[in-house]
């Protein structure tokens, strides 16, 4: 059951929710640039200093699964005063952080509230939004997606090249809290929340499952510096068993499951779920390591690495809209099946470049690679939560944003395990520290670019969900509406 807002209402509902998330997740990628300045300040090795990006990005992983439950049971208001609360909390640890560890706490706080706020704004547009505008609305929120993550270095740049790092978090801060209070004051429910169990059991499989994988892929770029006290096979083992222990209790579940995977019967969804992931490894991975490039093989300072990469950014942020729209008239796969090869095009582009490349063959690639990326995220979106029946949508959103958010973090961790081994085995080799980096990057980009090409072929198979197919769905779950307090109730109108 969703509730009725005006169309003053739901703008600014809508516009507050996209502009929140585009500033918490701008978070995800904001340090990569500086990673170079906080291992000299905090003494510490690529392999570790990643962490500040794969330990948010770990935590949104675990957090996220629970968000279906969070939007089922709570007030839109209660879930967004949530999020932007630890949101702001987790930015103020940050800023004023002494320590590494204490600085990556504070990304994992910032993390959970990040967690909450995807979910929320695709539930919420899902319910308040018709379906034949649905793609115009998704070419925003791919913005907040893919734009805001992908202009994070240049932002990250900007700052640095007058200020200290703690700037990056000082100057969001204000934003954040900001947004906290009018949230507080005009965000109102959209659907009816309803008082449903919550099982702990799965909680913790899905903390073990997805924490276990990623964590051991990333030890795997940390054994390789000699840096890890577990061997990396013991966590991924640890995480691949709680998997499929997840997947078998939410299953049985069904009606009860804290993430109903039953989403995944619907062709439409599953295929352009994979899709996401794939695109979101590409462009998490390749984030990590142009800045590294930049910085240790061409020699930029961070300003000239953020206005390198800005091109990229804003060639997302202006096709997004566009491809939106598009897709409203002609479908997903006259957009997806070329911006899949683009992108494997790009990525392919990027294994040539090395210690002799100049900028203008890193800012062609990176556009071109954005580019693809533009025309993949918005049909993909659309097409795989427009499929969907309604009691489906919080679940099919936590289920996206989860694997978005797994796929990233592994696509962190899988480049840099394997430029770190090119550099070890490069410096042996008795090849300078320049090649052996740029050898190390040309190796893990060879692997971003195979796994491109797997997509341009499953990129065919991506269709529009069909009107009788959306509706299909697992049946209601019998629970009872929650009674919202009188003055939410007021606030919402009278239900549809």
């Amino acid at each position: 059951m969703t509730t009725t807002l005006d169309a003053g209402r739901t703008k600014r509902l809508v516009a507050l929710l996209v502009g929140s998330a585009f500033v918490v997740i701008l978070n995800e990628t904001i340090m990569s640039v500086a990673l170079p300045e906080l291992m000299r300040e905090f003494d510490v090795e690529a392999t570790t200093a990643q962490w500040l990006t794969t330990a948010f990005l770990l935590t949104m992983a675990i957090v996220i699964p629970v968000t279906g439950f969070l939007l089922t049971r709570f007030p839109l208001r209660t879930v967004f005063v949530a999020a932007m609360g630890s949101f702001s909390a987790g930015t103020l640890v940050a800023a004023l952080a002494p320590t590494f560890p204490l600085l990556v706490t504070g990304r994992v706080v910032q993390a959970v509230g990040t967690a909450l706020m995807m979910p929320l704004l695709i539930t919420t547009i899902l319910n308040v939004v018709e379906p034949e505008r649905r793609g115009r609305m998704m070419g925003t929120i791919s913005i907040v997606i893919s734009v805001a993550p992908a202009i994070g270095p240049t932002v990250s740049g900007l700052v640095l090249d007058s200020l200290s790092w703690r700037w990056m978090f000082w100057l969001v801060l204000p934003i954040a809290l900001v947004a906290l209070g009018l949230g507080a004051s005009w965000v109102r429910n959209v659907t009816e929340p309803r008082r449903v169990p919550v099982d702990v059991v799965s909680v913790v499989l899905s903390a073990l499952a997805f924490g276990g994988l990623i964590y051991g892929l990333s030890s795997i770029g940390e054994s390789a510096a000699g840096e890890v006290p577990l061997a990396p096979w013991i966590p991924l083992a640890l995480g691949a068993a709680a998997l499929v222990a997840f997947v078998v209790r939410q299953l049985t579940l069904e009606d009860r499951a804290l993430l109903d995977l039953r989403a995944f019967a619907v062709p439409s969804f599953s295929i352009a779920v994979a899709l996401v992931a794939v695109s979101m490894m590409a462009l998490f991975g390749t984030l990590i390591l142009l800045p590294l490039f930049l910085q240790n093989v061409l020699g930029l300072t961070t300003l000239q690495t953020g206005l390198v990469l800005l091109p990229g950014g804003l060639a997302m942020g202006l096709l997004a809209p566009v491809v939106g729209r598009v897709f409203d008239r002609v479908g997903p796969r006259p957009l997806v099946a070329p911006g899949a090869a683009v992108t494997s095009a790009a990525l392919w582009g990027m294994t040539t470049l090395d210690a002799a490349s100049g900028r203008p063959a890193v800012i062609g690639l990176h556009v071109l690679m954005s580019v693809g990326l533009a025309l993949m995220f918005t049909p993909l979106l659309t097409s795989a939560l427009g499929s969907l029946p309604q009691q489906l949508y919080s679940h099919g959103s936590a289920i996206v944003s989860t694997l978005q958010q797994v796929a990233g973090a592994a696509g962190t961790a899988l480049f840099i395990t394997v430029m770190t081994r090119g550099i070890a085995a490069g410096t042996e080799a008795g090849t300078s520290v320049v090649d052996a980096t740029a050898d190390g990057i040309h190796t893990a980009l060879t692997y971003g670019g195979a796994i491109s090409a797997v997509a341009v072929l499953v990129a065919l198979l991506v269709r529009r969900p069909s009107e009788s197919q959306s509706q299909a769905a697992a049946p209601e779950p019998e629970t009872e509406p929650e009674s919202e307090p009188e003055s939410g109730r007021a606030a919402v109108g009278a239900p549809r």
